[in-house]
């Protein structure tokens, strides 16, 4: 029997990382916060509120109520023009989904701008289950979202294959129990990445296997 997949989103099945951060500096540049590259490792993979939560912590911000429409609405604006899927993630999900094999998605993203990404992509109709970041109780590194994921394709968490790129993400497959593999986009070196089971350059079918 084929193992269920469960993909996070941001950086495995849409190149949105940098159109993101690009958001994240737009908002934060009037409050007079500049991201590091650092800060920009350290956080990817996590929820917004964690993100909201460090920024805060360096600069006085409105509440946080107050900054998530200003800054999904720049996130919005940028991911209708720009967002597109990785070829490699699209390519493998059209073979998965014709081989009927199940498939969900746990990412770190807030729902609006979850549904954002799957919706214009196309990619929404290859998925038996989405789970957003805001709709569990503790995100990335914890194993909460994709325990809730699992839960929701009907399937022991240890049945599941774990896609992510991201340390914080490895951690939380690793911490439910699956088997993980982590994609190299080229923010994160294949040391940094090493908890995972398998490490590969691309997506395909076969190292979902």
């Amino acid at each position: 029997m084929s193992r269920p997949v469960i993909f996070d989103c941001d950086g495995v099945l849409v190149d949105s990382e940098d159109l993101a951060w690009s958001a994240w500096r737009e908002a934060l540049r009037p409050h007079g916060v500049e991201i590091s590259d650092q800060e920009v490792a350290d956080l990817s993979g996590r929820t917004e509120r964690d993100a909201f939560d460090h920024f805060a912590d360096r600069a006085e911000l409105p509440p946080y109520e107050e900054f998530w429409p200003l800054l999904a609405d720049r996130v919005r604006a940028l991911f209708e023009q720009y967002l597109e899927a990785f070829e490699d993630s699209a390519d493998t999900l059209e073979v998965l989904h014709e081989r009927g094999r199940a498939m969900a998605v746990a990412s770190s993203s807030p729902r609006e701008r979850l549904d954002l990404s799957l919706g214009s992509t196309g990619l929404r109709r290859f998925f038996d289950v989405v789970v957003a970041g805001d709709e569990v109780a503790n995100g990335k590194p914890a194993p909460d979202i994709y325990l809730a994921a699992a839960e929701g394709l009907g399937v022991d968490p240890a049945e599941c294959v774990a896609v992510e790129d991201a340390p914080a993400g490895v951690a939380a497959g690793k911490a439910a129990g699956m088997r993980v593999v982590a994609v190299l986009r080229g923010s994160y070196s294949p040391e940094q990445l090493a908890q995972a089971d398998v490490i590969v350059p691309r997506l395909t079918p076969a190292v979902l296997a």
